[in-house]
């Protein structure tokens, strides 16, 4: 089993760290720079900052706080919102990504992904698919675009296959229904995506104990696991959680 990955992330709001639930009720939690060295001393094995209100607002990524959060960092970085060419994802590597997550374009204009993917290669590109059940009596999961805002009328499985084939190198899946919510990863839908396809799948939304974590990797079939609130208030470190995988069994950085 290849070893498996903690990642914690840093959703940004003006340039402030934020939290909610369910994408919605947002709360202020600090200073990305801050949260950004907190994470590199303590271990984490990469960083994912979002600047979630960027696409929904027509603007780019707030290039000061990307710059401010790698000068903390000796680990990977990866940055996404407001991307919406490949010449913005050369901008974001340029001030310190490793990688550029893609979301709202990805959905409007395809083609971003594997014209990014072939200027500079897959393992630069990750998809960000947020997706929201349906309902209770409808079977799948829809993809949402600008922040969780809108419904963007595709499901979230066919989807996931179309940005493999289009040349993304990893996919970070968002459950909204489980964001916030400390009720554990959805399996089920890690376990929809996770089977359809190769490329590796950041598990996020839900992470409230130990055991989802475990739960995701072993179940689910994620690469990674992702949280935030968690990490931000110090409810659980890294260390702990690596500390709790090895004993499960699970191979870690």
């Amino acid at each position: 089993m290849l070893r498996k990955r903690i990642i914690p992330c840093l959703d940004v709001k003006d340039g402030t760290v934020v939290k909610g639930v369910n994408f919605l009720n947002l709360r202020d939690m600090g200073d990305p720079a801050a949260h950004a060295k907190f994470y590199n001393d303590e271990g984490a094995d990469e960083l994912v900052i979002l600047d979630i209100t960027a696409s929904r607002e027509a603007r780019k990524t707030l290039l000061h706080v990307v710059e401010a959060v790698a000068d903390n960092l000796f680990i990977p970085l990866t940055v996404g919102g407001g991307v919406r060419s490949g010449d913005d994802v050369r901008t974001l590597l340029n001030a310190g990504a490793d990688r550029v997550s893609l979301n709202t374009a990805a959905v409007h204009t395809p083609s971003i992904i594997s014209e990014s993917a072939e200027r500079f290669g897959t393992q630069c590109v990750v998809v960000a698919i947020d997706a929201r059940r349906r309902s209770p009596s409808a079977a799948g999961w829809d993809v949402h675009i600008y922040g969780g805002h809108e419904n963007a009328g595709l499901d979230a499985v066919e989807w996931a296959r179309q940005v493999e084939v289009r040349g993304a190198g990893e996919i970070l899946l968002t459950s909204m229904d489980r964001d916030g919510t400390q009720e554990g990863y959805d399996i089920e839908l890690l376990k929809a995506i996770t089977s359809e396809v190769s490329i590796p799948v950041i598990a996020s939304g839900g992470a409230g104990r130990l055991e989802h974590f475990a739960d995701a990797l072993l179940e689910g079939g994620a690469d990674a696991v992702l949280a935030a609130s968690l990490f931000h208030t110090r409810t659980l470190t890294i260390s702990q959680l690596r500390e709790f995988l090895n004993k499960q069994g699970v191979p870690v950085r």
